[in-house]
């Protein structure tokens, strides 16, 4: 299938593949709070998923894609949520702008981003290279389960 972009797949595979990737790839710099660091403050915990860095990294890679320029503040405000107040009402938080920060610059290390004219981040020639590449082989995946099940 000749021509597929990331906008052709399903972003929840889309983003688990390409977290496999990275984690494969072994180059995408982690730092060492990973284990400990909350995402935001709504929530109480940390993640519990030991890849939950190699997942963010991918949907903020996917996110970049699909938009001409992105910021820190933006990603912010995509992966905050709901503070839980006790009886009071609910309000949206914005995300921690650490978290989302060092993913922009680890993916900026490796290639995937660069910087945009206007601030913020873009996706770069061969960071598009690599989400179109990691698309393929997701659509070609899913074509064979359907094949398999036939």
């Amino acid at each position: 299938m000749p021509g597929v972009s990331v906008r052709d797949v399903d972003a929840q595979k889309f983003i688990n593949s390409y977290a496999a990737f990275l984690k494969r790839q072994g180059k995408l710099p982690v730092p060492g709070w990973v284990d400990t660091v909350k995402t935001g403050h709504f929530k109480e915990l940390p993640p519990q998923s030991m890849d939950w860095f190699y997942v963010r990294a991918a949907a903020v890679a996917r996110h970049v894609y699909l938009r001409k320029s992105v910021g820190v503040g933006r990603l912010r405000k995509v992966h905050g949520g709901q503070k839980n107040r006790g009886s009071r009402p609910s309000h949206h938080v914005d995300a921690s702008g650490s978290v989302d920060r060092k993913i922009l610059q680890a993916l900026e290390k490796i290639g995937v981003l660069e910087e945009g004219d206007k601030g913020g981040r873009r996706i770069s020639q061969q960071g598009q290279r690599d989400l179109d590449r990691i698309a393929q082989t997701t659509v070609e995946e899913e074509e064979e389960e359907e094949e398999d099940d036939e």
